[in-house]
């Protein structure tokens, strides 16, 4: 993906998800990804972030989002866990237990653990490019509507 600066909100609506997918950017690294039904006034349409998730939304090959820088602005501990989520592979979903198995430094027998991957999970401040609804029985911040779609659309 090319080297992106500009800073500023874009969204454009989607008529897959029946809403507006909304990103937050600055210094070429994507800040926030949201769902709005109606997005901010001062959003511009055309972005290359939005350009690769309206190739994801067509479903018409696997698309990828390793290419796009993200600013994690999460405690540490949830920023391991939310790297583990970005690699699950297009199509494949884990469970809460293994995400916390896949993650460094986290037991899955363990409560806390558990709750800390769920925390993670359901404040992902990215969820599409960190994919977030290939967990299959946690809880996603994208709105549930959103999830379904993004999991049918990987037949997960």
């Amino acid at each position: 993906m090319e080297d992106v600066t500009d800073a500023g909100i874009y969204a454009r609506e989607s008529s897959y998800l029946d809403r507006s997918v909304q990103i937050g950017a600055a210094s070429g690294r994507v800040l926030r990804v949201s769902f709005p039904t109606i997005p901010e006034d001062e959003a511009e349409a055309e972005h290359p972030v939005l350009e690769h998730i309206f190739e994801y939304l067509d479903g018409l090959e696997e698309i990828d989002f390793d290419d796009v820088q993200i600013a994690l602005t999460v405690p540490t501990d949830q920023r391991a866990v939310l790297e583990q989520v970005r690699g699950i592979p297009y199509g494949e979903q884990v469970d809460v237990e293994a995400l916390a198995r896949m993650t460094s430094g986290l037991d899955p027998d363990d409560e806390d653990d558990i709750i800390l991957v769920r925390t993670a999970l359901e404040e992902n401040p990215t969820p599409i490019l960190i994919p977030d609804h290939r967990v299959r029985d946690g809880p996603s911040a994208a709105p549930p509507a959103v999830e379904q779609k993004l999991r049918s659309l990987e037949e997960l």
